[in-house]
């Protein structure tokens, strides 16, 4: 019997030590990975009904759309966590410690400069917005849902200073650090709810509290331990914020800025749409397509994310058949899980009812189809693009980020409006605005890998 469980667990780890450095540490990081992703997606199915039981779906849907209206504020970034990524792989590639503390150190602090000024701005407006409007609800609800922004919105400022330590780890390729510290946030988040239900009234301000504070938990202990142990030499300090480095980060950054506005604009716009023109239970409807459809997305990234830093050494050292090799292997991933994708479909409706109770949400199938459709094009598109956000070949994809929220915008109000095309227009726009990642892409990455072609492709 023990010899039987050796066997392939012998056969596992000869896998995972095979093949070049960056290979195994990329088989090491996703399969860890994807156990705790693994966790991830469970604590995430149980979360989505238990708030909606805890509120209801058209609270839910009030929560969903505010925290959407803050993500737009992540565009302030200006792209620095991406530069920060890709000049983070470069100095250590070249073991320059000391360009790596300097980066990392002027990172918190431009951001926390940023931040904190957003902050304080927000502080003062906030009192004069009439949330109650904007959201289309009930005018007696207007003091809650102020009071909930607040909440929002000051942790949206503070995860986003916090969050360079999951940078760092996803730069050194180590993505499985990152997405333990997310999934430790969410178990709080559990507990936290958990309790709120068993002891509390439906209350968005205590859903608000719960699922804020608890990632910032998270995040405070990842920094703490994280720059205490293996990264203690890159210990951001003050005297180490040299703001002529930041002139490297706004360079690269500045066009991570741009593609970064395209993509707030097409993701966080589409709850907002959604409740001004269908109310707020159809904005529970849309998340909850997404979300399901989204763990196929949320596999894919696990077995991508290493590919971004992997990309920035392997091209950096001209090793093209490594990267080729890769990018066979992810279309045989994608073939596989285009199939699960169209299981889930085929049983969407089984499988609501059985996740969140047998008529608490009323999806239809075309809405499903559609998130179908979009994930399936997404995850297509996405190894290209991460390949050339790798290797910093951006000026295409920065132009058509341009143009791509005006045609997205355009989609789905013609589609709504003339079409009456219902909630699955905002899938839809969103696949005809993505057009960079579905055909531009794919073209550009064979332009570059396969025909060895410079100039436009690689800039």
């Amino acid at each position: 019997m023990l010899t039987r469980i050796a066997s392939p667990l012998k056969f596992v780890q000869q896998f995972i030590n095979q093949g070049q450095s960056r290979s195994i540490k990329a088989k090491k990081n996703i399969i860890t990975s994807f156990l705790i992703k693994g966790v991830s997606i469970s604590i995430s199915l149980v979360l989505v009904p238990l708030t909606i039981n805890y509120i209801n779906p058209s609270r839910y849907g009030i929560w969903l759309t505010l925290s959407s209206i803050v993500g737009w504020f992540s565009f302030f970034d200006i792209g620095l966590t991406h530069g920060l990524r890709n000049k983070y792989a470069e100095a250590k590639a070249n073991n320059d410690d000391s360009s790596v503390q300097m980066y990392i150190s002027t990172t918190y602090a431009v951001l926390t400069i940023i931040f904190v000024s957003l902050w304080l701005i927000f502080l003062i407006i906030n009192g004069f917005l009439d949330w109650a409007s904007i959201l289309k609800v009930p005018q007696d609800m207007k003091h809650e849902v102020s009071l909930l922004a607040m909440i929002v919105f000051t942790y949206f400022c503070a995860q986003f200073i916090l969050r360079v330590v999951t940078t760092i780890a996803i730069a050194d390729q180590q993505s499985a650090k990152s997405a333990m510290i997310d999934v430790l946030g969410q178990i709080i988040s559990l507990i936290v709810i958990v309790v709120l239900v068993k002891t509390t009234k439906g209350s968005l301000i205590n859903l608000g509290l719960a699922l804020c504070l608890s990632p910032l938990l998270a995040l405070i202990s990842a920094n703490i331990l994280f720059f205490k142990g293996k990264y203690e030499k890159y210990r951001p300090k003050f005297s180490k914020i040299n703001f002529s480095y930041a002139k490297g980060l706004f360079n690269l950054g500045l066009t991570f800025f741009i593609i970064q506005i395209a993509a707030v604009i097409q993701f966080e716009s589409a709850n907002i749409i959604i409740a001004r023109n269908f109310g707020t239970s159809e904005v529970t409807s849309y998340n909850i397509v997404y979300k399901y459809f989204g763990m196929v997305t949320m596999l894919f990234t696990i077995f991508l994310t290493p590919f971004w830093s992997a990309s920035t050494e392997a091209y950096a050292q001209r090793d093209f058949s490594w990267i080729k090799s890769s990018m066979k292997k992810y279309n045989l991933l994608n073939v596989l899980l285009f199939a699960v994708s169209l299981l889930m479909l085929v049983f969407s409706n089984y499988i609501y009812s059985l996740w969140l109770g047998k008529g608490k949400v009323d999806i239809g199938f075309w809405l499903s189809f559609w998130g179908f459709v979009y994930v399936s094009f997404t995850i297509f598109g996405s190894k290209y693009v991460n390949f050339l956000n790798g290797i910093s070949a951006l000026r295409l994809q920065f132009w058509t980020s341009i143009f791509s929220p005006v045609i997205y915008i355009a989609v789905a109000v013609l589609l709504i409006k003339y079409f009456k095309a219902g909630v699955a227009s905002l899938f839809i726009a969103s696949i005809i605005a993505n057009l960079y990642g579905i055909i531009m892409a794919p073209i550009q990455y064979y332009q570059i890998i396969v025909k060895n072609k410079k100039g436009i492709w690689t800039k």
